[in-house]
């Protein structure tokens, strides 16, 4: 019975595994993100970004939208490809279906992952952002994926845009790289 219970224990000391995403990121910033991929809360989205960034789609995609004290937008993988025009970047998405909303308790804080939308809440497709600071407005109304668990100090780097609409002006920061990883800690940076 003790074997049982320090066996018990020490599970429960372990850190928690899961799916996560390893970004890469180039430009005014250049480093790595980590996120913790939620797929206990959003387990529909999570599968899209996974199976979009095993495909390399994610690969060469401009961070389009940048928004000062809001968040950085990245993810359009029909027009945000960094080898054509990015004039249409925002406006498009995957081949897949459009994903019903999988709203969460968990609040829209700094490094949070949330899909992006159209009007409707069952619209998100392949574009994501990444928080750069606190908005409560966002609370269920869009979906959570992810939780930024290495390279805030990245994120805070990448080139903002122009204007309330965080439009780039230039070149924008690229997310160079997408890659799926397994078995990631669950150890969250300091957000603050």
């Amino acid at each position: 019975m003790l074997h049982k219970l320090a066996l018990i224990l020490c599970l429960a000391a372990t850190p928690v595994a899961a799916t996560g995403l390893k970004i890469t990121v180039a430009g005014e910033a250049n480093g790595v993100i980590e996120i913790d991929l939620l797929e206990d809360v959003a387990p529909n989205h999570v599968a899209r970004i996974t199976t979009l960034a095993k495909a390399g789609a994610y690969n060469n995609i401009a961070f389009h939208r940048v928004i000062e004290g809001f968040m950085a937008q990245t993810g359009d993988v029909q027009y945000g490809k960094m080898d054509g025009s990015i004039a249409q970047a925002g406006y498009g998405g995957s081949d897949l279906r459009d994903l019903k909303q999988e709203f969460s308790t968990i609040k829209f804080e700094r490094g949070i992952m949330g899909m992006a939308r159209g009007q409707s809440v069952n619209s998100a497709n392949s574009q994501f952002f990444l928080m750069l600071t606190d908005y409560p407005s966002l609370n269920n109304k869009y979906t959570v994926v992810g939780r930024i668990t290495k390279g805030l100090d990245v994120l805070d780097m990448i080139k903002l845009g122009k204007g309330g609409n965080g439009a780039m002006i230039g070149a924008p920061d690229v997310l160079v790289t997408a890659e799926v990883i397994e078995d990631v800690d669950k150890v969250v940076e300091d957000t603050k």
